[in-house]
Order: C-alpha cells, then structure tokens, then sequence
C-alpha cells in the first residue's frame, strides 16, 4: 500500500512539474515572465554518424525560434519532429510517436492542421551538413504543452508533410528511419 500510495503522489508530483511554467531561476509561475531555453544534443541511432545539437529560445508572448546544425546526414531533406517522449532507453524508437496534444494529422511549419511536433525538413548540403533556423508558433517552452522532456529526431527521408498519399503520410510524413535524436532539456537563458 505505501509503495503505491508513493508511486500515485511520485506521478502526481512529475505531472505538476511537467505541466507548470517556470522561470529562468526555476520558480514556479502561472504565467511565462522572463524567457525560456533549452537545448538538444543530437546522438546518432545505431551507427547512423547523424548527430548535432539544437537550440530553442522563446521570449514572453513570441513564438519559439529553433537554431542548430546537424551533421553526418545524406545530402538532401530529412524530417525534422518533436517526438512525444524523452525515454531513449532503447534509442530512438523509445521517444514514441510526434508530440501532438491536439490529437491532429500530420502537416508542416505554417499548416494550422498538424502535430505540435512536425517541424518539417532540415536540408543538409554535399557535405552532409544541415543548419536550422526557423520560427514556430506551435512549439512552445512552458504551460501543458512545453516541449522540453520531449525528444527531437532526425530522419532518414523527406517529410512529405501529409500530403504525399503515402499509408503513413498523415501520422508521420513518410519521413523514415529515425537516425538520431535527443531530449530537451532546460538551458540557462
């Protein structure tokens, strides 16, 4: 019975935290007052070579601004997706599918149907390189909805962004293999 009763107020307690907005100092506030960071180390799945790191910043009452770079890649386009878990015990595959509160289709950056987490596509150039820097009202930092905990991944192919008439196209994009990816986490602002 104590062991439960712990686990229930244990589960309680990380769903509190989770969904609370916190300030730069990590007090608790109802309200976003001073701006939030995280980063995103990108590690490779298996032995894809893919890694990199990636930034999010978002300022009171602004949309979220992501900035990375991301090497080992395929030259081209490769999706790019907030995923709904952290746990990457297993790898990649742990991090669940894309992050989507909304209970949505898959879309793209600037398409109000879709998953929170569907970024698009990153384009690596000839020398397997992709550098980030977008602005998304979708993804946010704080509230019920924060990303950070989250997992981003990089994928193998081109997100098709829903519209590819693929069986897959409006869960995931047809967007591939995942190739890496990493949990984000608070960054001082």
């Amino acid at each position: 019975m104590l062991r439960t009763t712990f686990q229930v107020l244990a589960g309680v307690g990380l769903y509190e935290i989770a969904t609370r907005s916190y300030n730069a100092s990590g007090n608790s506030s109802s309200e976003q007052i001073e701006g939030v960071s995280a980063v995103c180390q990108l590690r490779p799945d298996g032995n894809s070579g893919v890694s990199g790191n990636v930034y999010l910043v978002q300022e009171p009452g602004q949309k979220t601004r992501i900035q990375g770079k991301i090497t080992g890649l395929k030259a081209g386009k490769h999706g790019f997706h907030v995923h709904q878990y952290g746990d990457l015990t297993n790898g990649c595959i742990t991090a669940g599918p894309h992050f989507n509160p909304g209970n949505k289709t898959h879309g793209g950056p600037g398409i109000e149907e879709r998953h929170v987490g569907d970024l698009g596509n990153v384009v690596a150039d000839k020398d397997g390189v992709a550098k980030i820097d977008l602005v998304d009202e979708q993804v946010v930092l704080s509230g019920r909805d924060s990303v950070i905990g989250r997992s981003l991944i990089i994928h193998a192919d081109e997100d098709d962004l829903g519209k590819g008439g693929h069986e897959d196209s409006k869960t995931t994009g047809h967007a591939g293999a995942r190739l890496a990816c990493g949990v984000i986490g608070l960054k001082k602002h």
